[in-house]
């Protein structure tokens, strides 16, 4: 009996070991504006697994549907921490695809930005209604391409991870530098 819970222990304390010598390069987390756009569930990952401080890519899904509107975002990106952990920086780039009901909205077919850097559409599919998300949107599906600038909260062990970034977005309508984003998960 001894026997077997010393060697049960061993082989625990072995396990524990080895686990804490993997990095956490990979994690899930739900984000709050970012490259989703309204929000988005999110798989992370590193393509070099034996360091955090590398290029890696995120792949996620988000939207909504209420009674008469309904909105899907697809964020694609590519990104690269620098850093010691559990502290990083995080650039990226990448697309988001999005799609919407459209029946609801209009699309600007024609604008220009006046003196003051505001959008002013000049001419609309349909004059009942106007889409926009933060730019101008022609339409649905779209896309919009996104940037990352921001700080990383990965612990060297795995477990909570947190997010907060700067993320500029973009479309053929402009270019819009001051949307932001949060996030909460698990890195593992």
């Amino acid at each position: 009996m001894k026997k077997t819970l010393f060697v049960l222990l061993f082989l625990a304390s072995a396990v524990f070991a080895h686990a804490q010598d993997v990095l956490p390069t990979k994690s899930v987390y739900v984000e709050l504006g970012g490259a989703g756009l309204p929000y988005s569930f999110n798989y992370d990952f590193r393509f070099d697994k034996e360091r955090m401080d590398s290029w890696g890519m995120r792949v996620g899904a988000g939207g909504y549907t209420t009674g008469s509107d309904s909105f899907f975002s697809l964020p694609v990106m590519v990104n690269k921490l620098y850093g010691k952990g559990p502290h990083y920086f995080e650039l990226g780039f990448g697309l988001t695809f999005f799609a919407f009901d459209e029946d609801n909205y209009s699309y600007c077919n024609n604008g220009y930005y006046d003196a003051n850097g505001n959008y002013v559409c000049t001419s609309y599919q349909d004059q009942d209604s106007y889409y926009e998300f933060i730019l101008p949107v022609d339409g649905s599906p779209s896309l919009m391409g996104t940037m990352n600038f921001g700080y990383r909260r990965v612990p060297v062990d795995g477990g909570f991870t947190w997010r907060v970034n700067l993320t500029p977005i973009y479309n053929n309508n402009g270019f819009w530098p001051l949307y932001a984003g949060v996030g909460l998960g698990y890195a593992f």
